[in-house]
């Protein structure tokens, strides 16, 4: 069996150099309130991103995807769910991991610590540290699908202007 040959052109389309990253600071629809107010950066593949202008620096994803999400302190994700496995590892400052329907069970995290949470559990994090941190995201899958999210934050974002389209996406409620 004769194996691919590859380039180091073609190498270099599946490198993601961190000083080239492009972020969201609205990767999904709750980062309009400002408990959830975050940066993502996707490396590989789409993930579960609400923003259709975000810049994937490598596509080619096939069985997972990696985020990278920065947080200031106190800020992070509300409760969603999606139909996919979904790892989390810090790589700088503490974070809690919430899950359950209403986030009623919550442990702290540090950095190179992993967590697995199972898929159709809703789940959330938020930076506990005294500075912006950094923590790496992986999806399982092909396509992670959509996030599903308590009717309270559609609610609360919806009241600021927002919504998520048919197509699943952030939009205006202008537009």
């Amino acid at each position: 069996m004769s194996r691919p040959i590859v380039t180091k052109e073609q190498m270099l389309s599946r490198v993601a150099f961190w000083k080239d990253l492009k972020s969201s600071r609205m990767p999904l629809v709750d980062a309009v309130l400002p408990q959830y107010e975050r940066e993502i950066f996707n490396v590989i593949g789409r993930g579960v991103t609400e923003d259709a202008t975000m810049e994937i620096a490598i596509p080619d994803a096939k069985d997972f995807h990696i985020s990278i999400v920065r947080a200031g302190p106190g800020q992070g994700s509300a409760l969603h769910t999606h139909q996919t496995l979904e790892v989390f590892v810090p790589l700088t400052g503490r974070w809690s991991i919430q899950w359950g329907d209403e986030g009623e069970h919550e442990l702290e995290i540090g950095p190179w610590d992993v967590i697995s949470i199972p898929t159709e559990i809703f789940r959330g994090f938020r930076n506990e540290s005294e500075a912006d941190a950094v923590m790496l995201a992986v999806l399982g899958g092909d396509d992670p699908g959509h996030v599903t999210w308590s009717p309270e934050i559609l609610t609360a974002v919806r009241e600021r202007g927002y919504e998520l389209g048919p197509d699943g996406n952030i939009r205006s409620i202008q537009d």
